[in-house]
């Protein structure tokens, strides 16, 4: 395969799960801006806005509740916009056609044309519809995407959307950690545990609390879940070892090992012997952030490995 090809395969599967998460954030944080009362809006939206990478300026309309919808879901200024990430998504994969199966451009495809000529994102409800049909195109995607051979088209694919995730699920944790809980509010209290539950819809985590943990919400437990819990599919440690396991089938195949792979089993390694009370002791943005740095780095070495850099 064309190193072109591959790169175009591994940046389709990143920014399709970018357009799903930025999907799932646009519905949690109107979820939550729901709750709040109105001088505390804003603080959703900067917060959410923070998730992505985002820093608006005091003045930006992006800052407000309509503004932020329009902001993450449409702006093409945006580059973890729902509408940029598609659109980038489709440029990718009409390159690489030759290799994707038909049910995987058309889910692309659908996806794309149901926000390309929006311009905004219309008022709450008409954001959560559009927030629906975009879930079903992602739904639509994967499914696509667990019906392809196994090949180095799947394998490049599957990758991307890993590195993906796990940076996702790390960026969430970190801003609710630091940055979602207003001055003056109480640990633990109503809007904390509002802020947890969001979280948890973000990342499709509540049934899967309930069913580990058998408990009330607790922080700790839910970092613990997004972070060492395989059996969560967003969490840490379930893209970590995905990771692995891809890299590992794709070795199988090609005789293509280096650095990406010995990177990609230390990060697992360490995850695995790890624990939430050690994490915390050490302290958890610094660990997140740890983690993100090594997300970029194995990022960076799946790239050198097959060339594409």
């Amino acid at each position: 395969m064309l190193s072109r090809t591959a790169s175009n395969l591994y940046w389709i599967g990143r920014y399709m799960e970018r357009a799903e998460f930025t999907t799932r954030l646009i519905e949690a944080t109107i979820r939550l801006d729901s709750l709040l009362a109105q001088p505390k809006v804003e603080e959703a939206w900067k917060s959410a806005l923070a998730v992505v990478g985002a820093a608006p300026d005091a003045a930006s309309e992006a800052l407000g509740a309509f503004g932020g919808r329009r902001f993450l879901a449409l702006s093409l200024d945006n580059p973890s916009s729902v509408k940029s990430c598609l659109s980038a998504a489709r440029d990718n994969a009409r390159a690489a056609r030759n290799v994707l199966t038909q049910e995987i451009w058309e889910a692309i495809n659908r996806a794309w044309l149901l926000i390309r000529d929006r311009a905004s994102p219309g008022g709450t409800q008409s954001t959560l519809n559009m927030v629906e049909e975009l879930k079903a195109e992602a739904r639509g995607f994967e499914g696509a995407l667990a019906r392809m051979l196994r090949n180095e088209a799947y394998w490049f694919l599957r990758l991307g959307s890993l590195i993906e995730r796990g940076d996702n699920t790390a960026r969430l944790l970190d801003v609710k950690y630091y940055l979602l809980l207003p001055d003056g509010e109480q640990v633990g209290g109503l809007r904390d545990r509002d802020q947890w539950m969001t979280l948890l819809h973000v990342v499709s985590g509540r049934t899967a609390y309930r069913t580990i943990y058998r408990q009330a919400l607790q922080p700790w437990l839910i970092a613990d879940l997004l972070i060492f819990r395989k059996e969560l599919p967003r969490s840490l440690a379930a893209a970590a070892s995905e990771t692995v396991a891809m890299l590992a089938q794709f070795g199988d195949m090609s005789g293509l090992q280096g650095e990406a792979d010995r990177l990609a089993r230390r990060r697992l390694t360490r995850l695995e012997d790890g624990s939430i009370e050690n994490l915390l002791a050490y302290g958890l943005h610094e660990s997140l952030n740890g983690f993100m740095r090594e997300n970029a780095a194995i990022d960076a070495a799946i790239a050198n490995q097959f060339r594409f850099a």
